[in-house]
């Protein structure tokens, strides 16, 4: 139903085991009023110079441990950098001796190998303690051999694993016709970004140049270049297996291939690297991106002045936060993403739009709006002109819907006329890109080729990009604010595809943020922005979920893990984002009158929050489901602001409802 994970039995709501909630508190305005105050002054305080906000963006130990793999294939090591870095890793490392994809999170070995080969790599001993505890967690989970692809090309990088242990990826997919099973138009933007630069090192199969010497023989159960199962069905099903013969195949015959049908090849993709390579931004704003287009470069023999190499590298290092002796890398950066949330926060706390603050904000955002690229995405819609935004500082090939929608609705909301030309190609651009089935995908339509979920390469099961209702609600919000309705064709299969796609207890999947409560917010606000009865029993359903998921003490809390189905009901405790996000889409739905509502502003109240900001250490959202978390830290600081003040709009103005979109 949603591509990642979709189940076909009602299931357990997150509060099953939670003791009935508390009665319905008391909200003293004042109380009120001042924390939404002190939490917009904390906010406004955080603004940059130019007019937008960003905050950190943190993913797991396969990013730092990354870096340090990327300088030590290099050979060029920055002692200091790698000193923050490892202490960074010993740091986040888990309980049960390995690393986790979030925070508190379940041993994963994928993140465990690359972390004990940054911290080897780092000068660490294979004798201490923490390295110990991680090896033996290692052997225990089936050693080295079993790790991801994209863990084992890292490895196959650093000689430590044989090139059989990767899947046939020859560069000569360059070269293939669009109608071909296997085209880059059909993956994802991550993936394409992420696959082109590769296959140069596939092509060219280096060895790092690891000064140090390091090996990590000691995680494998088989000796790795004796191991015989490197590649598995990701799937299980039939079709994993016919696509495991093919790659052999293509093993097999790849030798025979002209030579100068691979260099015709490679010239195609450092072509096509080159021309979206962003700048410091780099090759799609994603580390992944960034890191093989340095190591392409770097094999391909750039010297180490060369603009582009020079370029890509510096991308990769503005990737970088530094704090409190330790250090970690970011996946990428989030200022789009930030800038228009905290706009809309900002304009519900009652802040002027034509004030300084705002005005500095909107006019940023105006000026990042991508008009003179037709990116990726136009090749399945080339009749659509551009007018889209990225979620980074710059990526013109790479708009996407999700953040398209959310600007659009906040310069709506700021009614700044410099704003419209941008509201109306927002609009336009949104239009073009609804998916035949109704929804939107994130930065491509109709990425829906679900096949190739089967071949050996997308073990991680994230190679596309399909609608999902999230971003598809985030659409429609927009379309409606800006003064459509239920009945526009858009808007009417957009609601359709959200029909069709929610969840059998009432939830709707959460794409980019953790996770049904995520995805049920962003849902409920679409439909009351379209005009949906609320009374429809498919809405009185998701609001019946939501209520049923709050804790006793007023809070919303979900866990990463229920990205796996028959973890579905997992949380660790409440968090101040996730509750602010229950609270938004149980207002949408009328219910700001009900005791849930009233105990969910009390839980935000008492929360903890210094200067403005609320406490969060959980992660809250997702790259990629089961394989990449995040977490944004900017979450806790405009989501709560945002769920206080709509509750004083509401509560003051004696109304049901917001008009807003979101």
């Amino acid at each position: 139903m949603n591509g990642f994970t979709t189940s076909t039995a009602p299931a357990p709501p997150l509060q099953e085991a939670r003791p009935h909630p508390r009665a319905e508190p008391v909200i003293d305005a004042t109380t009120l009023d001042s924390v939404i105050d002190s939490a917009a002054q904390s906010l406004i305080g955080q603004q940059d110079a130019d007019g937008s906000w960003v905050y950190e963006l943190e993913a797991d130990a396969t990013i730092p441990a990354e870096y340090i793999m990327l300088e030590h294939f290099l050979g060029d090591i920055d002692p200091e950098i790698e000193r923050k870095l490892a202490a960074y890793l010993r740091d986040v490392q888990g309980e049960h001796g390995g690393w986790p994809l979030y925070h508190l999170g379940d041993f994963n070995l994928s993140a465990s190998v690359k972390a004990y080969l940054a911290l080897k790599l780092a000068g660490d001993a294979p004798e201490a303690p923490h390295m110990q505890r991680a090896r033996e967690a290692i052997l225990a989970h089936g050693g080295a051999a079993r790790t991801n692809v994209f863990t084992r090309i890292s490895l196959a990088l650093f000689r430590q694993v044989p090139w059989r242990a990767i899947p046939a990826m020859p560069p000569e997919i360059m070269l293939l016709p669009r109608w071909f099973p296997f085209h880059l138009t059909k993956v994802s933007y991550w993936s394409r970004t992420v696959i082109v630069p590769l296959l140069i090192l596939l092509a060219r199969k280096p060895a790092a140049l690891n000064p140090r010497g390091v090996n990590i023989a000691e995680l494998f159960t088989t000796a790795p270049f004796d191991e015989r199962h490197y590649l598995v069905n990701p799937t299980g099903k039939p079709l994993g297996d016919v696509l495991l013969t093919v790659d052999r195949i293509v093993r097999m015959v790849e030798p025979l291939f002209p030579k100068s049908l691979q260099r015709r090849s490679i010239e195609k993709a450092v072509a096509w690297v080159t021309e979206r390579l962003n700048g410091e931004d780099g090759l799609g704003g994603i580390f992944p991106a960034m890191v093989n287009t340095v190591l392409a470069f770097h094999v391909l023999g750039y010297p180490k002045d060369h603009p582009d190499f020079v370029t890509a590298r510096e991308a990769v290092r503005k990737l970088l936060v530094f704090k409190n002796g330790y250090g970690y890398c970011q996946p990428c950066m989030s200022p789009v993403w930030d800038t228009g949330l905290a706009l809309h926060a900002l304009l519900e706390a009652g802040e002027p739009a034509n004030s300084p603050v705002m005005k500095s904000a909107i006019d940023w955002l105006i000026d990042r709006q991508i008009t003179d690229v037709r990116g990726d995405w136009a090749g399945a819609r080339p009749d659509t002109s551009p007018g889209g935004w990225a979620f980074q500082y710059r990526n013109d090939y790479y708009p996407d819907t999700d953040d398209t929608g959310m600007v659009v609705m906040a310069l709506q909301r700021s009614e700044d006329p410099a704003a419209k030309p941008a509201i109306e190609r927002g609009i336009q651009w949104i239009l073009g890109m609804q998916s035949k089935n109704g929804g939107w995908g994130s930065f491509d339509a109709d990425n829906t080729h679900a096949y190739l979920n089967h071949i050996p390469f997308a073990d991680h099961g994230a190679l596309l990009d399909p609608p999902t209702a999230d971003v598809s609600a985030r659409c429609i919000g927009a379309l409606c604010q800006h003064g459509m309705d239920r009945n526009h064709p858009a808007v009417a299969r957009g609601i359709e595809f959200l029909k069709r796609d929610q969840e059998p207890d009432g939830s709707w999947f959460g794409r980019w943020g953790t996770n049904y409560i995520y995805g049920t917010w962003s849902v409920l606000c679409a439909l009351n922005a379209a005009g949906e009865d609320p009374s429809q029993p498919y809405i009185q359903k998701a609001v019946a979920w939501l209520k049923a998921c709050q804790f006793a003490d007023g809070g919303w809390g979900e866990d990463c893990s229920t990205y796996w189905d028959h973890r579905r009901g997992e949380a660790k405790a409440p968090t101040p984002s996730q509750t602010a996000w229950a609270l938004l889409g149980l207002m949408a739905a009328g219910e700001v009158d009900s005791p849930e509502v009233a105990r969910g502003i009390r839980f935000l109240i008492d929360a903890p929050h210094a200067d403005g900001g609320w406490q969060e250490d959980v992660y809250n959202a997702v790259g990629f489901p089961r394989v990449f978390y995040l977490k944004y830290h900017g979450y806790a600081k405009y989501f709560p602001l945002w769920a206080l003040a709509r509750y004083r709009t509401l509560k003051s103005g004696n109304r049901a409802t917001t008009p807003h979109g979101m």
